[in-house]
């Protein structure tokens, strides 16, 4: 804690204090929003301004978007903010035109289930919270362009977001032009006949409304559909695979999660995702970041392969070994596939296995009881390594294609209905998984792939599968097509063109990726601009009825159920609310009636697009003005594809918000309405701050502030507990709020100190007994040019002494390196050094230092900076000054010292300029006394010269 001395602060009534700070701090922030300092121009519409300040270079700076929480800030949150602040202050400085503002992310589940648990609305908690954080933000001094703020509640924010999903239901892919293109586009194909409708003898004009909506569903870029979703009761939603955890729970709230079928809206980002993973490799994004959007659109290249059952149908598999054919010697569907039911017979084939019914005496039996038991279960646990594979046979056989053999058709949870097709061919002897069942349910394995590790060609005595892209062939052969011999790219190549001549196959690229689940049964999100006619079809509402605003409803909480009872469905609050959902509209062709659709959007549609609104937030007739986009986001050298030119925020979101948003900007950008075909050029992840956590006996966390130590251990109230490293966060009892830390230092200090805790990009623990460090580093700064006793600068008009020039310019050329590649906590140091050097010196500061000083701490400390600029008699803001920029000629030191070796010992020290050559130094060298003794006259082998450093002498 800051320490007060009352006969200190009456000899020093000029000292810099904690309430010196807060004076400072807030007249300096009064004074930014009275004259607009961190407003940036566009280049036209109403937040047009100086040309000169338009026509320099951009730099668009953002931070991922922050959710209003109701307990405010704690000081974790706000290192990023600082680092972008820091970083954009350092840009202006640098002749750029920065735009950098702040919004709020502020619909979702949290205000919603606040809502519910006391009554308030959660419009009403959501403002209050961001009325908050408005406070606790301008309090650490940030230099954002508030006139860009909003929220996606806003309903002139939604009205686009509505607006955007509308573009994209009328927008359908084009696989030929590798891009989306209007829906009309599509009508006008089918109508022309230039596009067959799918189906024998079916025309357009002959296809019913209800026939017509379907066809165009199946092209849609957002589209119902009745498909496997993963339903939580607990929260009574439905949510997207990215918001499932590792253990089949939902990422808000640790409920269990059920696959169910449905009918939702989905986004088609299946279509995009050959650019989605292409487009990366232009991004300045982190390396894991890159590959976890990578390993989650999941590429894979292989081959789809029928496979006949039945008498009229097919089981189509895809598979990255096709090589393998031949050792497929079953079949297996995910219970969901929907020819499951069409095939089951309703007796047990003659012969069947026992261990093959699961106990039942029907097929229909053991599907039936299989598929609710798998039911339950999440994808996540179903492809986890379990122990014992689980599934029944179907009672149906498949065909090999290459062998022509019978083979068997099981369900199993292992294969799921959102990877590839729903159905595998099993090769037990090549792959772990399919041997494990295979074992379990003692099936025949066919080895077709030679093994290289020594072991037998026959499975029945292998331990697992053995599995090798190194290897040949065997057992490959029947009629006209022969595979033994071969590698297995080549292997792959022959069986795919065999297949493809006969129909029963081809090359094909498969995707991890599924398409994004958009509904949620909730209320506390945008409401979706479609409604329904009597005969089901949906309709986009026209542009002039949007925003459609969320509508007053008395019970904001959407029906849940019992975490466990998969045996549930949706219900939503929106649905209650007949006045709104049944409406009569005229859409153009009279007066009708329609139903409302009750699903809201996820929390994830307002930050698909957010970046796009701080550039023109007032625009009520367009998107974003294309001349205002271009200006700020679109491409240049070095940026292909356009985007923010800097986006911080946490890695949590490296598949979620990231993925969306950059589907969102490529639809965007196909259909012409931005120039950026990615929103986020470069993308930097802070680190966390850290904070111990301290548990009593009961494992329960107790206030990290009320915790003493004693030799080594910690205790509470007396009793000993236990200290972990962890997370910050109220519920863990050791949240220290930015607020505490600027009463108690002032906002520069909390500015400084989260800087200087370590690399921006690895996480740190918070020890709040460390600021005072920060504290006392601006306190010698302002004593270097204030006096303490009459407040007046110490300044004087005088040329620094050479070393002082020296450090300055080596502190200036240092932390303007920092600065740019985003090393605060080194341009602190420099700064510190600097800072220190100028105190150790003693005696008055030239004024040519001094104003270097205080412009080098400007980015860092803005509040102080601007005080004492004004003390130094400058009557504008450092804000828009030109960072200091360093002499070289002070930048080298003047001297360095070289060591000279004759045998591995140094013989001499010699100071020489850091420029001297080879030659010259090994002329001085050899010239030196002590090495001509050390010589003793004999002759020279070898010199070895590294300039300006090290001489090494080799005696003959």
């Amino acid at each position: 804690m800051s320490e007060t001395n009352p006969a200190a602060e009456q000899a020093a009534p000029h000292r810099y204090t904690a309430a010196m700070a807060a004076d400072i701090e807030a007249r300096w922030q009064d004074f930014w929003d009275a004259h607009g300092t961190y407003e940036a121009p566009n280049p036209t519409g109403d937040l047009a301004g100086d040309p000169a300040v338009a026509a320099r270079p951009k730099k668009f700076i953002m931070d991922m978007f922050p959710y209003p929480s109701g307990a405010g800030l704690h000081v974790g949150h706000p290192l990023g903010y600082i680092a972008t602040d820091v970083y954009a202050r350092h840009q202006r400085m640098t002749g750029h035109n920065v735009l950098h503002t702040l919004g709020f992310d502020a619909f979702g589940l949290p205000a919603e289930q606040y809502a519910v648990q006391t009554g308030t609305h959660p419009r009403t908690s959501t403002e209050a919270n961001m009325a908050n954080m408005r406070i606790q933000l301008r309090r650490l001094g940030l230099g954002h362009d508030k006139r860009r703020s909003f929220a996606t509640i806003d309903p002139s924010y939604y009205k686009w977001t509505q607006w955007i999903f509308l573009k994209i239901f009328d927008s359908w892919y084009d696989e030929q032009a590798a891009k989306a293109r209007p829906i009309a586009e599509l009508v006008a194909q089918f109508e022309s006949g230039e596009r067959p409708v799918p189906g024998e003898g079916r025309s357009w004009q002959g296809l019913t409304a209800a026939e017509r909506a379907d066809l165009l569903g199946e092209y849609r870029l957002a589209y119902a559909s009745d498909a496997p979703v993963n339903w939580c009761p607990g929260l009574g939603t439905v949510l997207a695979n990215e918001e499932v955890t590792a253990e089949g729970r939902s990422e808000r709230g640790n409920f269990p999660v059920f696959k169910a079928k449905l009918r939702q809206w989905n986004m088609r980002i299946t279509a995009y995702a050959d650019r989605l993973l292409d487009d990366l490799d232009a991004l300045d994004w982190p390396e894991a970041i890159k590959l976890q959007q990578r390993n989650w659109i999941g590429r894979s290249e292989g081959a789809r392969v029928d496979f006949a059952v039945g008498e009229d149908d097919a089981i189509t598999v895809f598979t990255t070994r096709q090589d393998t054919l031949f050792g497929a010697t079953y079949m297996v569907l995910a219970p969901e596939h929907e020819l499951v039911e069409k095939i089951v017979p309703a007796a047990w084939p003659e012969g069947t296995h026992q261990v093959w019914t699961g106990g039942h005496a029907t097929p229909a039996d053991a599907v039936g009881a299989y598929r609710k038991q798998a039911a339950s279960k999440s994808d996540v646990e179903r492809q986890a390594e379990a122990k014992d594979k689980t599934g029944v046979f179907t009672g149906a056989y498949a065909v090999n294609p290459v062998s022509g053999e019978r083979v068997p058709v099981f369900i199993a949870d292992y294969v799921l209905m959102g990877y590839g097709t729903g159905a595998i061919m099993a090769v037990p002897a090549h792959d772990s998984r399919d041997f494990a069942f295979a074992r379990a349910f003692e099936l025949p394995m066919r080895c077709v792939v030679q093994p290289t590790d020594g072991r037998s060609t026959d499975p029945a005595e292998w331990d697992d599968a053995f599995s090798s892209y190194d290897a040949e062939l065997v057992n490959s052969t029947h009629g006209d097509i022969t595979l033994d011999g071969l590698g297995v790219v080549d292997a792959k190549a022959r069986i795919t063109a065999w297949l493809a001549e006969r129909g029963i196959g081809e090359g094909t690229v498969n995707f991890r990726l599924r398409d994004w689940l958009f509904s949620r049964q909730r209320y506390w999100g945008e409401p979706f601009p479609i409604v329904y006619d009597e005969d089901g079809i949906a309709h986009p509402l026209p542009e002039s009825m949007l925003p459609l605003e969320l509508p007053e409803v008395d019970d904001y909480s959407p029906r849940t159920f019992d975490p466990d009872d998969a045996d549930t469905q949706p219900e939503t609050p929106l649905s209650r609310n007949e006045d709104w959902v049944d409406v009569t509209l005229d859409l153009g062709d009279g007066p009708k009636k329609y139903r409302r659709e009750t699903n809201t959007m996820p929390n994830w549609a307002g930050s698909c697009w957010y970046e796009l609104r701080y550039l023109d937030p007032h625009n009520d007739t367009a998107l974003v003005d294309p001349e205002i986009e271009r200006y700020w986001m679109g491409p240049r050298e070095g940026q292909p594809h356009g985007g923010v030119d800097l986006y911080v925020g946490g890695a949590e979101h490296a598949v979620l918000h990231l993925l969306y948003a950059r589907f969102w900007s490529k639809v965007l950008f196909d259909l012409g309405y931005v120039s950026s075909a990615e929103p986020f050029h470069k993308l930097f992840n802070q680190g966390m701050i850290q904070a111990f956590v301290y548990r009593d006996a009961r494992g329960i966390a107790v206030p990290a502030a009320e915790v003493e130590e004693r030799d080594g251990a910690y205790f509470f109230q007396g009793e000993k507990v236990s200290r972990v490293l962890g997370k910050m966060g109220k519920s863990l009892k050791n949240a220290v709020t930015p607020d505490e830390i600027c009463a108690e230092y002032g906002a520069d200090t909390l500015r400084l100190y989260e800087m200087a805790m370590g690399p921006l990009d690895v996480s740190r623990p918070w020890d709040t007994r460390a600021v005072v460090g920060q504290f006392r580093l601006l306190q010698r700064l302002w004593r270097n040019i204030v006096d303490e006793a009459t407040g007046e600068t110490t300044v004087v008009d005088a040329e620094p002494d050479e070393e002082t020039l020296r450090a300055l310019h080596k502190a200036v050329d240092g932390v303007s390196q920092d600065m740019a590649a985003m090393r605060f906590n080194t341009a602190i140091a420099k700064v510190t050094e600097l800072n220190n050097h100028l105190t150790k010196a003693g005696g008055a500061l030239p004024r040519t230092v001094a104003e270097r000083l205080v412009l080098l701490v400007a980015p860092l400390a803005p509040h102080i900076a601007e005080e004492l600029w004004r003390k130094l008699g400058h009557t504008e803001s450092v804000v828009h000054r030109d960072f200091p920029v360093a002499d070289p000629a002070f930048v080298v030191d003047e001297t360095v010292t070289c060591v000279v070796q004759i045998k591995g010992k140094v013989k001499a020290r010699l100071e020489v300029a850091p420029s001297i050559t080879d030659a010259e130094l090994e002329a001085l060298a050899l010239a030196d006394e002590g090495v001509v003794a050390a010589l003793g006259g004999a002759g020279i082998r070898k010199v070895i010269v590294r300039a300006p450093k090290l001489v090494n002498i080799v005696p003959a």
